[in-house]
């Protein structure tokens, strides 16, 4: 067994979230389910001074200065830069873990709230390519505010295949077993799914089980499913929480035990299973990330992180995500589990797109000023969108990527308002392509309550993450917004139109936080 001890004391840390998403077999993906997130930003590009955002009644500027997590997301373009470039992004964690907060009767810390995220929660309609890449959709619809439209930039991958038409899987599972894993909802659901996992893989893929506590442990080295399932089941069983939170060691383990079992041919993942509460070692995601580097780049390995807990290492757990190539996502109870395993995880086990990019040139004859909703660390120099050197996002089969702007239209204008670029290289090969997609102005509906009603479930979404990074979580900051109490009532009437159980959820959810605000 390999250990890797506790390599220097250092602070408490912030958020880690893990990986328990990636696999099974048994159940089929969705090719409707939605995965991506939205944080307020834009890329500046060119530099140049920035103007505040108009208030949400389009008659005035926004001045109240820059909100608590917003990290500068506030900005409209700067003449005359109209380019806004960004690495594609499908973690749904902040989302799931504002849901959580909010059942517990508690509004969510603005900085744990990442709109991109709640807006890649939802299902999507866009249509789906045949081959690896992506579609590129761009539609639209007039706001509440004077002028001001909600721009929809959607990119899909194909269907997922079933299950036995995949590459073999290599899974290296790294379990925090801290004891703040002790909490009813963290290691004993994470055990489950896990249980669930094994009984749903098929026999010519393999798993790998390390553990970190204080220090890191190969509990199982890569193993086949076939003929082992017994074995893999009494090490999942045997998992009992103790001790502190060496994250560092894990993830460094969990590295050098999927590069020790790494498959040819197959698809070779680390996911990460924690509540993200790092408090022994090495406690930064770049610091975690450096020292197992070349494990990432020479062998491709991507990591997955599932977020587990009512105290959840946000944070970190995004950044080590992000980093490490992959995304995250958030599990609070048994149905989020079965709906990870079941349906987003058999996404995850392949890829289609490595390191993509978009990019969205508005008209400067149409278009007077805008802002991207989200994304906030994810923003890329617009001159670097065709520089394959400069990190991506990685992208599976079955995934919708949703991105939505602000736009404030000049006065009258008719005729070209955007165009949506997505480029992004195939995963063997490593060949760059890139698809685009159009918008015209008499594209845009006339109401965004009165749209499609996808592209109204995006607003929603959009309305409700910016409310929460809002002081006192009354008003949106975006153009046209209703209070959380009309909000409600708007997701409340989708959830009628879509028949849609998560639209539903939603509306609960916001009329949590307008009765707790």
């Amino acid at each position: 067994m390999k250990r890797h001890g506790t390599r220097r004391p250092a602070g408490v840390l912030l958020a880690l979230t893990a990986a328990c998403g990636l696999l099974l077999t048994g159940c089929s993906g969705d090719g409707d389910s939605g995965a991506s997130r939205s944080d307020a930003s834009y890329d500046g590009g060119s530099g140049g001074g920035t103007a505040p955002l108009p208030a949400p009644d389009g008659t005035g500027r926004y001045e109240g200065g820059e909100r608590e997590g917003e990290q500068g997301s506030r900005d409209v373009a700067p003449e005359p830069d109209h380019l806004s470039t960004f690495a594609l992004d499908v973690d749904t964690a902040s989302y799931g873990y504002a849901r959580r907060t909010l059942d517990e009767g508690r509004l969510p810390d603005p900085s744990t709230v990442r709109p991109e995220e709640f807006l890649n929660s939802f299902r999507q309609d866009y249509p789906r390519p045949d081959g690896d890449g992506f579609t590129v959709t761009v539609d639209g619809a007039r706001s509440d505010a004077e002028d001001w439209s909600l721009v929809r930039v959607g990119l899909a991958t194909r269907t997922a295949e079933a299950d036995g038409e995949r590459a073999p899987a290599a899974l290296t599972f790294v379990i925090d077993i801290s004891g703040s894993m002790g909490e009813p909802g963290r290691l004993d659901l994470a055990q489950e799914a896990l249980g669930t996992m094994t009984d749903r893989l098929r026999d010519d893929d393999s798993v790998a089980l390390v553990t970190f506590s204080d220090e890191a442990e190969t509990v199982l080295p890569m193993t086949r499913l076939g003929g082992n399932r017994g074995e893999i089941h009494d090490a999942i069983d045997g998992l009992e929480p103790t001790d502190s939170t060496n994250l560092g060691a894990g993830v460094e383990t969990g590295y050098e035990t999927a590069v020790e079992g790494l498959r040819g041919g197959a698809t070779n993942r680390v996911v990460l299973v924690s509540d993200a509460l790092a408090n022994t070692g090495e406690t930064e995601a770049d610091a975690i990330l450096e020292r197992i580097a070349e494990s990432r780049r020479e062998h491709g390995i991507t990591l997955f992180g599932v977020g587990v807990g009512s105290d959840y290492g946000d944070a970190l757990m995004e950044r080590l995500a992000d980093r490490g190539d992959g995304h995250t996502v958030y599990v609070s109870d048994e149905a989020d589990a079965r709906e990870v395993f079941c349906e987003e995880l058999p996404r995850n086990i392949e890829l289609t797109a490595r390191d993509a990019k978009a990019q969205v040139a508005f008209d400067p004859e149409t278009v007077a000023e805008f802002r991207l909703v989200g994304y906030d660390n994810r923003r890329v120099a617009d001159e670097d969108f065709r520089n394959d050197r400069v990190d991506g996002g990685e992208v599976g089969p079955g995934h919708t990527v949703t991105a939505l702007y602000a736009v404030r239209t000049r006065p009258g204008a008719q005729g070209h308002l955007a165009t949506a670029t997505v480029r992004w290289l195939d995963p063997d090969s490593r060949t760059p392509h890139e698809e685009t997609g159009d918008l015209e102005t008499d594209g845009l509906a006339e109401s965004v309550w009165r749209a499609r009603p996808r592209l109204a479930v995006t607003a929603t979404a959009a309305y409700f993450a910016d409310a929460l990074r809002s002081p006192g979580h009354r008003d949106s900051g975006l153009p046209g917004a209703p209070g959380l109490g009309e909000l409600s009532e708007r997701a409340g009437t989708l959830a009628a139109r879509t028949e849609d159980a998560e639209v539903r959820e939603l509306a609960e959810a916001i009329r949590t936080a307008d009765r707790l605000d």
